[in-house]
C-alpha cells in the first residue's frame, strides 16, 4: 500500500492510498513511502491546513469499516470547519445513540481528514482523541481551525 509522510505541526502523519483512495491518516512515519499523485496532493492539502490557507479537503476517500461507521464518518465530513458537534447531534442525525457514535468516532481511520476532533460531548467537554497525543492533539486542531477562521473557539467546550 503506497504511503506518504509530512512534517506537521503535530509531527510525522503517514497517508495511505489504495486504489486510488485515501484509506488511512496515521500518525508517525510510514514504512512504505512512494510518492503518487493522489498522497502529494494529500500532503500538498494538508500542509496547506496547516499554514491556514485551506480548512477542507478534496480528496477521494474510502476508510474501511462498517456500514454504520461510515454513516457516521459521513455526518462527520459535514460538520463546518470551526464548529462542533456533540456526539447527541451525530447520533440524532443518522437516528443512533452517543455511544455508538463516539466507538465508530474513535475508529475512524482518516482523521483530520474525515473531522473526528470535531465532536465533543454534549455538556460541552472535550472528550479523548485516538490520533497523537489524544486530546491535546484535539484541542490544538480546534484551536487551529479557530484561529484560521479568526473566530472564537466553537461552542466555549471545557478545556
Amino acid at each position: 500500500m503506497p504511503q506518504l509522510s509530512l512534517h506537521s505541526p503535530l509531527g510525522e502523519i503517514t497517508v495511505s492510498e489504495e486504489d486510488g483512495v485515501i484509506v488511512a491518516l496515521d500518525w508517525g512515519r510510514g514504512s512504505d513511502q512512494e510518492a503518487t499523485p493522489l498522497l502529494r496532493e494529500a500532503r500538498d492539502q494538508l500542509h496547506d491546513y496547516f499554514d491556514a490557507k485551506r480548512l477542507t479537503f478534496q480528496l477521494p476517500l474510502a476508510p474501511h469499516g462498517t456500514s454504520y461507521q461510515r454513516r457516521v464518518w459521513a455526518a462527520l465530513t459535514r460538520i463546518p470547519a470551526g464548529e462542533t458537534r456533540s456526539y447527541l447531534d451525530i447520533a440524532r442525525e443518522i437516528a443512533s445513540v452517543p455511544r455508538a457514535v463516539g466507538q465508530a468516532n474513535g475508529a475512524n481511520p482518516i482523521p483530520i481528514l474525515i473531522p473526528c476532533h470535531r465532536v465533543i460531548a454534549a455538556n460541552g467537554a472535550l472528550g479523548g482523541f485516538s490520533g497523537g497525543d489524544g486530546p491535546s492533539t484535539k484541542r490544538y486542531l480546534l484551536e487551529h481551525e479557530a484561529r484560521a477562521l479568526n473566530r472564537p473557539l466553537a461552542q466555549g467546550f471545557l478545556l
